[in-house]
């Protein structure tokens, strides 16, 4: 079979891993990549394929825009998995957990298959790919990295494996710096830090991350959704500490300025649980950041008491307009009595899929209440927007740290407890500390500072997608990279 090189068109491969938060910045980079005339294929399996539908109906009818999608069967059934879970955000158990992981292992026959059937150039894999690297290697092809986090965030996440610093603490809630001669001064506790990063679990997490570490540091180079005056400090760092070539091209999705939306593209993720039109009058109805939306991620865990707890917060924060994004279907069992009515007229409650860049971007969004994962707060930065943060697992911590301390564009909501996805917790946040926080970052001159520190940020972020900005020169120089590589 020709190859894309022989037949004139270079050809990327990309491969998400299955979650929300993995799959749409992906997705943005194949379209990113797609603009400068490479041939994107995203592969993904059948059970995803809602992710992507409508973006690609969307930006494949551009002339010059070639983006194809391949699936590959999951093998649910091998791994001990019900049919059709085929996704992180399905999982509802530790147990559930590794059999994905097992289904992701046997995913490398048949992704060697199509790496072998359509012999692209070059492979973008996610991290948790960690296979990825002999298989490229096989191909002689160089394999990327696409890590769908903040450079500070691993850099804080190296040092902690590196140095150990929680072991020297006597409680969980004891605070103390990171070492290893960061830029700032970052605090953490035991409490905050993810079960991998104390180097806890089971010897089957411990094993896994390993080796995912590992891919990650014999991979050709590692490509970030970011952006080099937001975290100026932390690439220099991470590429001096990890040895791992970088390239910051982010924020992927400002790439598309299309229309009158200030450059927001809401064709991405799933379909909208509400319509996006009659959202928008919604908010063509409120003064200038008078509404505070609140949506604390598309996998987290929140316990209906904790709803229970933000809705009696929005009830007192009684001359603000809201937008609150909720998961589940039902929430009579979760707001106080009476709670949609008391509201009504200032306060939308969207049950499912935010149009979430539509919706920050928009003149009347004056805060947004954030888990902390990273395409939040770069979707946040774009919007320039200032945030109450709120982590609840993964990395989200480490990001509240970037945003409160280094940024100093949000306030802290403050959560203290890493808390699993899956699993079982207690951990509530009063409404007194919710409704105070939402007041810092909604009203008086703290909120007017960040104000002003988030509009810079957002001009500094579009200067560095335009021509001759940092960003869109880190991406040419990529590509120019990889085109020129030889196995």
């Amino acid at each position: 079979m020709m190859t894309s090189e022989q037949a004139g068109r270079y050809h990327i491969f990309f491969l998400p891993f299955m979650a929300p938060g993995h799959i749409i910045p992906t997705l943005d980079m194949a379209r990113l990549f797609a603009t400068q005339g490479i041939k994107s294929t995203v592969v993904t399996t059948p059970a995803n394929l809602h992710y992507f539908t409508e973006t690609l109906d969307v930006h494949t009818q551009k002339p010059g825009i070639e983006i194809d999608l391949l699936t590959m069967i999951f093998p649910y059934e091998e791994a001990g998995l019900p049919e059709g879970c085929e996704n992180f955000d399905s999982i509802t158990s530790p147990e559930m957990f590794y059999k994905l992981f097992k289904a992701i292992d046997l995913l490398q026959h048949p992704f060697t298959n199509l790496m072998e059937k359509y012999q692209p150039n070059c492979l973008v894999a996610d991290p948790f790919f960690y296979w990825a690297n002999s298989i490229a290697t096989k191909f002689g092809v160089p394999r990327l990295v696409f890590n769908g986090s903040s450079y500070f965030s691993r850099c804080i996440i190296s040092n902690l494996l590196r140095f150990e610093p929680h072991k020297n603490v006597s409680s969980d809630s004891e605070a103390f710096i990171v070492p290893g001669d960061l830029p700032h001064e970052i605090k953490l506790t035991k409490s905050e830090l993810a079960p991998y990063h104390k180097k806890e679990g089971s010897d089957s997490l411990l094993e896994l991350m390993d080796k995912i570490k590992e891919g990650v540091s014999g991979c050709y180079g590692v490509i970030m959704n970011s952006f080099y005056e937001l975290e100026s400090a932390y690439i220099d760092y991470y590429e001096k500490i990890t040895g791992n070539k970088s390239w910051h091209i982010g924020p992927c999705s400002l790439y598309f300025n299309e229309g009158d939306n200030n450059g927001v593209d809401d064709h991405r993720g799933e379909m909208s649980s509400i319509n996006v039109s009659e959202c928008r009058r919604w908010l063509d109805g409120n003064e200038v950041n008078s509404v505070l939306y609140i949506c604390l991620g598309s996998m987290s865990n929140v316990l209906d008491a904790q709803l229970h707890e933000i809705a009696v917060a929005l009830e007192a924060l009684d001359h603000q307009n809201f937008i609150l994004v909720v998961r589940k279907e039902d929430t009579k069992d979760c707001f106080p009595h009476g709670f949609e009515a008391t509201v009504e007229g200032r306060g939308l409650i969207v049950r499912g899929w935010a149009p979430q860049t539509m919706i920050l971007n928009h003149p009347a969004v004056g805060g947004f209440v954030t888990h902390c994962g990273w395409n939040s707060i770069l979707e946040g930065v774009i919007a320039g927007v200032p945030m109450m943060t709120w982590p609840l697992h993964a990395e989200q911590f480490y990001n509240e740290k970037l945003v409160t301390d280094v940024l100093n564009i949000g306030i802290p909501v403050g959560a203290k407890r890493w808390v699993t996805r899956m699993g079982i917790h207690n951990i509530v946040i009063g409404n007194i500390e919710i409704l105070n926080a939402m007041k810092r970052v909604m009203l008086g001159k703290e909120a007017e500072d960040m104000r002003i520190r988030g509009k810079e940020l957002k001009e500094m972020a579009r200067k560095a997608v335009s021509t001759g900005g940092s960003s869109c020169s880190r991406l040419s120089a990529f590509i120019g990279e990889i085109k020129s590589y030889k196995n």
